[in-house]
């Protein structure tokens, strides 16, 4: 007989608004949890008999009861709004840039991610497509709500998304890795050595360690930080009064620069950083606090990119142009897009690759030859790659299954303080050391192989690396 319990902790001012449910089917403990209206988490542990899942069910209870949770009816609160960029996007009167294939995700587009291998596109609609470079469609994932962002950490790649959380897109199958709290209404994130920077739509800005512990968390100068770079020392913050930039660590403010108009979008390279601006340009600044160039539009800008260590400065602005800078200022040439503004761009190996206003990931070739021809009206015949049929691969927590360890690393899954840890049990390793660990995957005492366990840089913890499965 199923035994459920659903409690919801909501503030009428606008901060906590989440529910958690605990189900008691036979041996089998299930709990589901998340924001209110959206379909949450489940999370399903098996227990040698009824009483004991029973008895963990009350456990797992009365400490949310103690943390001001209540025993309420779902649905009869509704969900809450999240904070969606509205932009408006004007026709460019530039010539045509050069592009070289455009995909159309179907809504419109924040996230980008561009390497060596792949290019992924992530929408509003929650769907991340992965294709190559020559605009073959690899594979989807159907994320619950739109994607905010997609970032990579090493050979990590996650998709910051509107449900408040952000996912492993490194494997088969999307993991929840950080579970951001619920009074955090997301723009914009990024990740550094499993560090989390993230920025709200209040202006707040915080930092997040490998655990999904808080290292600090505060109001920031401003409001609406569409801009956070993380990198060894230092989360950076653009809002609407300026750039600011705190000590990864701490907290602690290392400097602030005030600005003509509110940042909307920022980029970093090894020592510098780009802010786009809503006064129609993108200012340099260096990470030690000092300005530096100033990048003159024509518009307000939406997104910006550099060449490696700022050769080239790339921007998108409101009127669906792109823009490309030497690194002293000068304005080598601006197109039109041909598919909308750039909310998100990326260069890479003299392409430039943008996500857009129509939901297009459009790449454009960048190089001198082809945008000395767009200048002159001549352009090639793009690619318009077509939607494939495959099925998109939703989050899960479901694990394949292992009986020999052998070729892998083998860790464990412990409780310590009321929280579900993962640390190393093969020989070579600091056992003391955490393992970041998909979170919905966790069950107290399981095992797991894992094909490889790497040391942070930073030290102090490991992260695990491939496809996971559960030792029985």
């Amino acid at each position: 007989m199923l035994q459920t319990t659903y409690l919801e902790l909501s503030e009428d001012s606008g901060s906590a608004h989440k529910f958690y449910e605990v189900t008691v089917d036979g041996t089998e403990m299930s709990i589901r949890y998340g924001r209110i209206g959206d379909p949450g988490t489940t999370k399903t542990t098996s227990y040698p008999d009824h009483a004991k899942a029973t008895a963990e069910a009350a456990k797992k209870i009365g400490e949310k009861v103690r943390k001001g949770y209540a025993p309420a009816v779902a649905g009869q609160r509704a969900k809450r709004s999240v904070s969606r960029r509205v932009i408006v996007s004007a026709r460019s009167t530039a010539k045509t840039a050069p592009l070289l294939w455009r995909y159309k995700s179907g809504s419109s587009a924040f996230g980008i991610f561009v390497d060596d291998r792949v290019c992924m596109v992530g929408n509003e609609a929650g769907v991340v497509t992965t294709l190559s470079h020559d605009a073959e469609v690899q594979r989807q994932f159907q994320l619950p709500d739109g994607v905010k962002c997609i970032v990579a950490d090493d050979d990590w790649l996650y998709a910051g998304c509107d449900d408040g959380n952000v996912y492993d897109l490194s494997g088969k199958v999307p993991r929840l890795a950080y579970s951001i709290a619920p009074d955090i209404d997301i723009y914009w994130l990024d990740i550094h050595d499993g560090v989390l920077g993230v920025a709200d739509a209040k202006g707040g800005i915080c930092s997040i360690d490998h655990e999904d512990d808080f290292l600090w968390r505060q109001q920031g100068k401003g409001f609406s930080g569409w801009m956070v770079r993380c990198d060894d020392n230092a989360v950076h913050h653009g809002h609407s009064k300026g750039v600011t930039s705190y000590d990864w660590r701490t907290g602690k403010e290392l400097w602030h620069q005030p600005t003509r108009g509110a940042v909307l979008f920022g980029w970093q390279e090894r020592d510098t950083l780009y802010a786009g601006m809503s006064s129609n340009s993108v200012l340099e600044f260096h990470k030690d606090g000092r300005a530096g160039v100033t990048f003159r539009c024509d518009n307000t800008i939406y997104s910006c990119a550099a060449a490696p260590d700022g050769r080239y400065v790339f921007a998108g602005d409101s009127s669906s142009s792109v823009y490309c800078f030497a690194a002293d200022g000068r304005r080598l040439w601006k197109l039109g897009t041909g598919c909308g503004s750039a909310y998100s761009m990326q260069y890479h190996n003299e392409r430039l690759y943008i996500v857009t206003t129509d939901g297009s990931l459009a790449c454009i070739d960048a190089s001198e030859e082809a945008v000395r021809n767009a200048e002159q009206g001549v352009v090639p015949e793009y690619v318009d790659v077509k939607a494939p049929r495959m099925e998109a691969v939703a989050p899960s927590t479901n694990v394949e299954v292992a009986t020999d360890p052998s070729g892998g690393v083998v860790v464990e899954c412990f409780e310590e303080g009321g929280r579900l840890r993962i640390r190393v049990v093969s020989p070579g390793y600091h056992h003391d050391w955490q393992v970041q660990f998909p979170k919905g995957i966790r069950e107290p005492h399981a095992r797991y192989v894992v094909p490889e366990i790497r040391e942070a840089s930073r030290g102090g913890f490991y992260r695990a690396h491939g496809e996971i499965r559960r030792l029985v």
